[in-house]
């Protein structure tokens, strides 16, 4: 699955326990990218496809799961975390 939403974004650093400057040092973009995909809200991500990947990627490393069934989602992956 993969990441759709600004505010799935938000969710997932929610449930990872990372912030915005942890996120884009980890998926190497920079801070205000991952402001501006956040303030999406519920519209779907502009940002190129690669750094959408990169962020997603990073999260995943954290725990994250994405989850897009009906509705774009994320949680917890059982087991270890970061």
């Amino acid at each position: 699955m993969s990441l759709i939403t600004g505010n799935q974004l938000r969710a997932a650093r929610a449930l990872a326990e990372v912030d915005q400057k942890w996120l884009a040092e980890q998926s190497s973009v920079s801070v205000n990218t991952i402001r501006n995909m956040e303030a999406r809200g519920r519209e779907a991500i502009t940002s190129g496809a690669v750094t959408v990947r990169k962020v997603q990627a990073a999260l995943e490393k954290a725990g994250v799961e994405f989850t897009n069934g009906d509705e774009p989602g994320v949680k917890l992956k059982k087991g270890p975390r970061l």
